[in-house]
């Protein structure tokens, strides 16, 4: 249960003809709400015509029967959930943003932070453009317009825009007459598409909501490539591909994706389990029962007690209505707040030494209320086991992880931290075993510079974390 925020997730639509392709969206962004909770929207193309709804909110807040029928009927649509590490949740920054230029129109919906972005919306700036937004979204439509009025076709200019920008980002363009995926050359985050029974190609930031649309998974979008959805069918770029080393975001399969996605051919359920054997393999322990903190802590907890023999248990249970919106009265009142959200199970914790997973910690604030209520319920010793290594530096790549002096082990060993959040003991998984969870033949490169410091790319010169104060923020 860390404390850090999803991603962005993407979602899109191309039929061979017009039809109800919001409601579809619709299910397709529902099954993504994990990877944002700010706002979100969706984009109708009509031969031509963009249609678009957008606003703060959950998706099932955000869209009435009403405003998806308002939306009409198209043979394209894309849609976009948002959660901002940066800048302000304001209703302008909700996406997909919409263009118009002399070539026409385009709408762009992405996931991801560009590390460029400073640089770029000085040089747009400077040469007399206006931003309407505190996007770096909005500085990548820019771009694009700005190659497009000089390229014989969108896919050209999407192509030649990807020379000027660094850093993660996987996109969705909209076109009067194509839709494209692209996903930058590190591949820092997942982007796939597949198809539905009548010939519907579906892009999305994970599998699972491929499923939820009853499309058949085809494949995950390279690092790199382009991929072009026109009547002409699919054309690749793969341009960019193979030109850097691979980076896939590790913490995808630690947290932000949904544990029934597969990214670039692995399951993530899978990959969570995994890390519950690994930590147990790194340092055994006696204890009576295993539980794991809903939601990202269950799969490793399983893993934890294959492992050891030492019986799981749900030891937590989640209020399932209450969500990231929720605000106590009190604010400082933290304990107040978990209480609302997690309540132990006192006949499987009382008089039990516990192994406790979870998936990370950030500032050590939660993970001391949770150590606190299980004490309260009878707890004899809590273990604390956690999936991933100790946060030790930020991220510039789309992940909420704070600037390092909010980073509670950036500051102290982890015998300190243990002390600190209450447990008997504290271990975190070694990055070694952190990169194995997901290592195949062909899935064998990982991004772990929070961990470890080796960032992929350039830091980039503006780097204040703050989602209040910065100027730039991410989609």
């Amino acid at each position: 249960m860390a404390d850090i925020k999803e991603e962005c997730g993407v979602f899109g639509l191309f039929a061979e003809n017009t039809t109800d392709v919001s409601s579809i969206v619709y299910r397709g962004l529902y099954a993504l709400q994990h990877r944002g909770q700010e706002s979100c929207g969706i984009t109708v193309n009509d031969d031509g015509v963009f249609s678009t709804y957008k606003d703060l909110g959950l998706v099932c807040d955000v869209f009435s029967a009403d405003n998806l029928r308002a939306l009409g009927k198209g043979n394209m649509a894309i849609g976009h959930v948002r959660y901002a590490t940066t800048g302000t949740n304001d209703r302008n920054n909700a996406q997909p943003i919409v263009v118009n230029h002399s070539k026409g129109r385009m709408a762009l919906a992405h996931n991801g932070n560009l590390t460029n972005s400073y640089e770029l919306r000085c040089e747009f700036e400077e040469n007399g453009s206006i931003f309407h937004t505190t996007s770096d979204t909005e500085v990548i439509s820019y771009t694009i317009t700005q190659e497009r009025i000089k390229s014989k076709s969108i896919e050209e200019a999407v192509c030649k825009t990807m020379y000027r920008l660094k850093g993660a980002y996987s996109l969705l363009v909209m076109s009067p007459a194509k839709m494209i995926a692209v996903r930058d050359k590190h591949g820092f985050h997942p982007l796939c598409y597949g198809e539905m029974p009548d010939g519907t190609y579906i892009v999305a930031s994970e599998s699972c909501a491929l499923d939820s649309v009853g499309a058949k998974f085809i494949r995950d979008i390279k690092p790199g490539e382009i991929v072009i959805f026109s009547k002409d069918g699919i054309k690749s770029i793969e341009e960019h591909c193979n030109t850097v080393p691979k980076s896939t975001c590790v913490f995808e399969y630690i947290y932000f994706a949904r544990p029934d996605s597969v990214i670039d051919g692995v399951s993530v359920h899978n990959a969570r389990v995994k890390a519950g054997e690994y930590l147990y393999e790194e340092q055994p322990t006696d204890a009576d029962v295993v539980i794991g903190v809903p939601d990202s802590g269950l799969d490793a907890a399983v893993g934890y007690s294959k492992r050891s023999g030492i019986p799981y248990e749900i030891g937590l249970i989640k209020n399932k209505y209450i969500g990231r919106t929720f605000i106590s009265p009190g604010q400082d009142n933290r304990l107040n707040q978990v209480r609302i959200k997690l309540n132990p199970l006192k006949s499987v914790v009382d008089g039990k030494r516990i192994v406790l997973i979870d998936d990370s910690i950030v500032r050590g604030t939660t993970c001391a209320q949770i150590v606190k209520l299980l004490r309260e319920a009878g707890a004899a010793e809590i273990h604390m086991r956690i999936s991933a290594p100790p946060f030790l530096h930020p991220c510039y790549y789309g992940t909420d992880i704070d600037s390092e002096e909010n980073l509670i082990s950036s500051h102290h060993s982890v015998e300190e931290v243990a002390k600190i959040v209450g447990a008997d003991s504290l271990v975190f998984l070694s990055i070694e075993n952190t990169k194995k969870l997901a290592l195949t033949q062909t899935n064998d490169g990982f991004c772990t510079a929070c961990f470890d410091g080796k960032y992929p790319t350039e830091i980039p010169k503006f780097t204040q974390k703050s989602r209040f104060e910065n100027k730039i923020s991410e989609g």
